[in-house]
């Protein structure tokens, strides 16, 4: 029998959404993209780069520099993310008590490597509930905001696009919601400005402790 609720599956992005690392990564993105010779503000990293895959960053490295990088390029930079996440990273304010009053089934599909989410989610405790339900860019050929790691979710897990939905922090993340035929909650209590998420059509929402309400609703 159907449940009674909107939804059988609700997707969470990673970075922003789950864990509060968005301004952690930005500033440590700023200093390696200053030390490959890109200087960029953190508002300009924002709206370049919030929201997509590790292969789209390093696309656009190599176009605005014209020029190729090495397949390790990111070894010597990985540590500065390290160590940072290790130091500062927390979960999402509310967003543990949002999860245990969820009843839907849930997963997470994020424009983050395996390894990334892995240790993120590791760090703030929340990975044991998302095992076995935890996609990535990695596993489609076109991130974020193509559709396909969102239908990927979905046929992974046997639900159909129009009973997802997805929370997301990324206007980036809304396009390809709403690309996936997915009904999309734009979570604003982060960097993304609400008028971003709000003119891709997402339904904004600031507290994450509301998230419930919202999807029963």
């Amino acid at each position: 029998m159907r449940s009674s609720s909107p939804f059988d599956l609700v997707i969470f992005d990673c970075d922003g959404v789950l864990v509060d690392s968005e301004r952690l990564s930005i500033e440590v993105d700023r200093r390696v993209l200053a030390d490959l010779g890109w200087s960029l503000s953190h508002s300009e990293i924002l709206h370049r780069f919030v929201g997509r895959s590790a292969a789209h960053f390093r696309a656009e490295i190599e176009r605005h520099l014209d020029t190729s990088l090495s397949e390790d390029w990111e070894a010597p930079y990985q540590s500065w993310y390290e160590d940072a996440f290790s130091r500062e990273l927390t979960a999402v304010p509310g967003v543990e008590s949002a999860l245990d009053e969820i009843p839907t089934r849930t997963c997470v599909a994020s424009s983050g490597s395996h390894a990334k989410i892995r240790r993120t989610l590791g760090l703030t405790g929340l990975h044991s509930l998302f095992a076995g339900r935890i996609f990535s860019a990695d596993d489609v050929v076109e991130g974020k905001p193509a559709p396909d790691l969102f239908l990927h979710a979905a046929d992974s897990l046997g639900v159909a696009p129009g009973r997802c939905a997805v929370v997301e922090d990324s206007r980036f993340g809304v396009q390809a919601a709403r690309a996936a035929g997915m009904q999309v909650f734009g979570y604003s209590g982060g960097l993304t400005p609400p008028e971003w998420l709000e003119r891709e059509g997402a339904t904004v929402f600031s507290d994450m402790r509301r998230l419930p309400a919202l999807l029963r609703g």
